[in-house]
Order: structure tokens, then sequence, then C-alpha cells
């Protein structure tokens, strides 16, 4: 899914993106006014999510969310039909949705990457950001999996 997140959900974004949704946050475009928000979803071909029932109706393609909690957020996405399984092979980074590709075990890897990570490292073409299979992720899959 191609998404674009107001900024009054952008608590789900970095799940989405784990989950492989091509997602889009608001914030990191500062688009603040609606028009913009509904030009970039219409032009990129994204489903807009966002809690603005206004916003929502005006958009080509909308999932409107009425809870403020993350977790009832999540439920309400996939109660929407959408997939919200860990990717086993990450291809959006959490932190700019630029493209991840994986990094050969033996590269030099930055100081905050743990040494004793078991597992496959994926770094962000367009951030440079390091991602692992660690306790965060460990997070998202327990709160995915009381939602679905």
């Amino acid at each position: 899914m191609r998404s674009l997140v107001d900024v009054m959900c952008g608590g789900i974004v970095s799940y989405l993106r784990m989950c492989n949704h091509d997602t889009v946050y608001a914030a990191d475009r500062d688009l603040e006014a609606d028009d913009d928000l509904l030009a970039v979803a219409q032009n990129e071909g994204r489903t807009l999510i966002t809690r603005d029932v206004t916003l929502a109706n005006r958009a080509t393609d909308s999932i409107l969310l009425e809870s403020r909690d993350v977790e009832d957020q999540l439920g309400e996405l996939a109660a929407a039909g959408v997939d919200l399984s860990l990717a086993d092979e990450p291809a959006f980074c959490g932190r700019c949705n630029g493209p991840l590709e994986r990094v050969d075990p033996t590269a030099s890897m930055p100081e905050y990457v743990p040494d004793s990570i078991e597992g496959d490292v994926w770094v962000c073409r367009d951030c440079g950001q390091y991602f692992w299979r660690g306790s965060h992720w460990d997070r998202v899959a327990e709160t995915l999996s009381r939602i679905q």
C-alpha cells in the first residue's frame, strides 16, 4: 500500500513502514494544509490516512481513523483491510521511508550497531540509517500480534 499519513496519526508511521507499506508522513514533508495533502495523495497515488472527517471525505482514497491511541488506530487499519504483517525483508526506512538494502556482514558499520547482532542488517540508501531485528522489532511484533 502507498499511503500518506496525516500528522494526527504519526504514531502508526513506523509500523506501516515495518510492514513494507510505502508510507509518507506529512510532517516529514512539511505538509499542513488540506489542499497540499490532497494534492500529494492524488499525484503520488497514495491512500490518505487521517482522523479529519472533512479531509477524508475530500480525498479520492482515504482511511478515516477515529481513535487517538496508536494500537487502536492499528486495529482500525487492520479492520479496513491493511495487511499489518512484519516484513521478512524490510523495504522502507523507518526514519525517512527511503529504500533499504542489506548490508554485507563483513562491512564496517557505525558504532551504534551492536556487534552481537544475529541476523541481517539493512541501511537506508537515502538517510544512511542502519536497521536490524532487535528489541524494537520484537516490541512491534508483540503489538501487531495483539491486533490481528
